[in-house]
């Protein structure tokens, strides 16, 4: 068994959480540090290759002398949760849900967040005691999706994920989703004033 209620405390009331992917050392600090100027306290490091990892190391260390939340994305193998615990990071983001990885990062002290995109998926994940899950991809799951999952499983918490920007992000939200992952958004200058009054909602 597993649970992940940690994300009540690490999302507190933010709609948003920034996804940076694949950006390097450099540029994943330098948009993560714009992310939190904006009022994004949390950010997802996807690691898929070595610069990934090194890149979630960095972030991580100047997201805790910042009280940010830091967590690695594309979690799929344990392997992936050992790097993201070495890393520093604080949660794990998986894009499918994977019974062995939810385990494993629970183990490490990781909050699990895997994705979904079924009711079968969304029933599996309640029954091994999570209460967050991503939904992906949010965009052509639509949101009408997250209302028909309301329904039957109302104690879950989505956070959407996938083809999400400052245009359709308040949809969502109005749809139920809890929180929206946005990611080449953060680099477009004109979304940033549209995602600051998400923030303020």
């Amino acid at each position: 068994m597993a649970e992940n209620s940690e994300y009540d405390e690490i999302f507190g009331s933010a709609p948003l959480m920034a996804i940076l992917r694949g950006m390097g050392v450099e540029r994943s600090l330098a948009v993560a540090t714009a992310a939190w100027d904006l009022g994004i306290d949390v950010v997802e490091l996807p690691i898929q290759t070595p610069e990934d990892v090194e890149a979630l190391r960095v972030v991580s260390e100047a997201g805790r002398s910042r009280g940010k939340r830091i967590g690695a994305g594309t979690v799929v193998s344990r392997e992936h949760v050992e790097q993201a615990a070495e890393a520093g990071a604080e949660f794990t983001v998986s894009p499918g849900f994977d019974i062995d990885v939810v385990r494993a990062s629970s183990v490490a002290g990781l909050p699990p967040l895997p994705g979904v995109a079924t009711p079968t998926e969304v029933q599996i994940a309640m029954g091994e005691g999570l209460t967050w899950l991503k939904a992906f991809p949010a965009s052509l799951l639509g949101t009408s999706w997250f209302g028909a999952m309301r329904g039957p499983f109302p104690g879950v918490r989505f956070v959407a994920t996938g083809g999400m920007d400052a245009s359709n992000a308040a949809d969502f939200l109005d749809a139920g989703v809890r929180v929206v992952a946005v990611g080449s958004a953060l680099e477009d200058e004109s979304q940033l004033p549209l995602l600051a009054q998400l923030l303020g909602r």
